[in-house]
C-alpha cells in the first residue's frame, strides 16, 4: 500500500471516524427525538502540534437541512456529543470545538 495516493493518513482516518460517529448519533437520535431532518454534512479540523506530535484541537461544523427551531437544533446538538462514544473518548484527550447549524 505504500505510495498509494488515495490512502488517508492516520489523522485523517480519526476525524472520519468522529464525522461517522456524529453523523450515527444524528442517524440514532433523531427519531427518539421525532426530529425532522433531509440531510446532515460534518466538516472537521485538526489542529496538530510538532514536538511532541499531538492534536491540540479538533474543529468540527454540523450542517442540517431541517425546518426544526433553533431549541431543537440546540437538543440535537447536545445529544450528538452526549451520546457518541467516539467524540466522548476524543473530547477526554483533546479539545472538541464546534457548531451545528442550519443549512441555508
Amino acid at each position: 500500500m505504500a505510495g498509494r495516493r488515495d490512502a488517508m493518513n492516520p489523522v485523517e482516518l480519526l476525524l472520519a471516524a468522529l464525522a461517522a460517529c456524529m453523523l450515527k448519533g444524528i442517524e440514532r437520535v433523531t427519531p427518539m427525538l421525532a426530529f425532522q431532518i433531509e440531510g446532515a454534512e460534518v466538516a472537521l479540523e485538526a489542529i496538530r502540534q510538532d514536538a511532541p506530535p499531538k492534536l491540540t484541537l479538533i474543529r468540527y461544523h454540523i450542517t442540517v437541512d431541517s425546518a426544526e427551531t433553533d431549541q431543537r437544533l440546540d437538543l440535537l446538538h447536545r445529544n450528538i456529543l452526549k451520546y457518541g462514544t467516539i467524540s466522548n473518548t476524543l473530547s477526554s484527550a483533546v479539545p472538541l470545538e464546534g457548531s451545528l447549524r442550519r443549512k441555508v
